[in-house]
C-alpha cells in the first residue's frame, strides 16, 4: 500500500467557499473528484469538533476527495437551496449533483466510511487503523498470536510504525520475553515521544531493577517491620517486574507517606517511573498520582 504525502497533496484540497465561488470549487470540480461541502457556522460548537475531523479524513484520502467549507452566516444561498436546516451538514457532491449526506458530529470511524464509500477506495491509513484496534483488542483478550499478527501486518505496510513497535514488543514483555522486548523496542527512535514506546521502556527498565529476592520473603520482611522501607522500596521492585503495577504504586506509595525524603526520595522517584510503565492515562498512574498529591500537600 502507498501513503499520501502530505507535501504532495493540492494546494486546494481542503479551501474556504463562498456562493460565488460554489459553482466553480463544488459543482464543476466534482465532475472530476467527489467533493465535500461543510456547512459551519462560527457559534456552532458541534461544527468545531466536526471540522478538523472532516480536514484529517480529507487529507488521508490522499486527494481522493476535496473539501469547501461554507461559512452559512456568510454565505446563506446554497445552504438555503439545499434545505440545510442545522449544523454541521456535509454534502457530497458527485459529477456536478449532491450525492450524499449527514448532519451533526459524526465519529471518525463513520467519517472514513463515508468518504470509502464515496471514493470507492479505502483512505491511506484505514488499514493500519483498523489493525492497530485488532492488536490492541487481541491484546487486551490475551491473544499474543492475533495480536502479533496485527501488529507485524502494521510494521509490513508502514515500517517505523512506533505504536505498532511497542505493541509487538508489549506482546513479547506479556510472553515473559523480555529481551526479545527489548530488542523489538530498540526500533524505535531513541528520542521518540510515543507515550507506548515510552511505557515500554519503563516496564524494561522496571523488569531489569528487580532484587534477588522474593516476593514473599520481601513481603514478610515488610510484615515483620512496617518501617523497612528498604524492605517495602525492594518489594515494589519485584511487584513491578512481576506485573503487579497495582501494588508496586501502593508499596511506593507507603514509603512516601512514612518518609518523603527516605533515601533521596528514591521511592517518589520510581513512582514516576511505574506510572510511565502503566500508562500516562491509565487508571493506576491517575489514581497513583491524586494519592501523591494529596500524601505531598497534606
Amino acid at each position: 500500500m502507498s501513503f499520501a504525502d502530505p507535501t504532495t497533496l493540492p494546494d486546494d484540497l481542503i479551501k474556504d467557499g463562498s456562493d460565488a465561488s460554489f459553482m466553480a470549487d463544488v459543482v464543476e470540480a466534482s465532475k472530476i473528484q467527489p467533493v465535500l461541502v461543510d456547512f459551519w457556522a462560527t457559534w456552532c460548537g458541534p461544527c468545531r469538533t466536526l471540522t478538523p475531523m472532516l480536514e484529517k479524513a480529507v487529507r488521508a484520502a490522499g486527494g481522493a476527495v476535496k473539501l469547501v467549507k461554507i461559512d452559512v452566516d456568510k454565505n446563506p444561498a446554497y445552504a438555503g437551496q439545499l434545505r440545510v436546516q442545522s449544523i454541521p451538514t456535509v454534502y457530497a457532491f458527485v459529477d456536478g449533483q449532491p450525492a450524499d449526506g449527514f448532519q451533526g458530529a459524526v465519529p471518525e470511524s463513520q467519517l472514513r466510511a463515508f468518504i470509502d464509500k464515496l471514493t470507492g477506495g479505502v483512505s491511506a491509513d484505514s488499514d493500519i487503523e483498523q489493525l492497530m484496534s485488532m492488536g490492541e483488542e487481541s491484546l487486551a483478550l490475551n491473544d499474543l498470536g492475533g495480536a502479533a499478527q496485527a501488529f507485524a501486518q502494521v510494521m509490513t505496510l508502514e515500517p517505523g510504525h512506533e505504536g505498532a513497535i511497542a505493541g509487538m514488543a508489549r506482546v513479547y514483555l506479556a510472553d515473559g520475553d523480555a529481551d526479545q522486548a527489548r530488542q523489538t523496542i530498540a526500533m524505535a527512535p531513541a528520542d521518540s515521544k510515543n507515550a507506548q514506546v515510552q511505557s515500554v521502556r519503563a516496564q524494561l527498565s522496571l523488569a531489569s531493577a528487580a532484587p534477588g529476592g522474593a516476593s514473599a520473603e520481601l513481603e514478610a520482611r515488610v510484615a515483620a517491620d512496617p518501617s523497612d522501607h528498604q524492605a517495602r522500596y525492594d518489594l515494589s521492585l519485584a511487584q513491578a517486574a512481576a506485573g503487579d503495577l497495582q501494588g508496586a504504586v501502593d508499596s511506593l506509595l507507603a514509603i512516601v507517606a512514612a518518609d518523603r525524603e527516605w533515601n533521596d526520595q528514591t521511592a517518589r522517584k520510581q513512582l514516576l517511573t511505574v506510572f510511565e510503565a502503566a500508562g500516562p492515562a491509565s487508571e493506576i498512574a491517575r489514581d497513583g498520582r491524586r494519592r501523591l498529591s494529596s500524601i505531598l500537600f497534606a
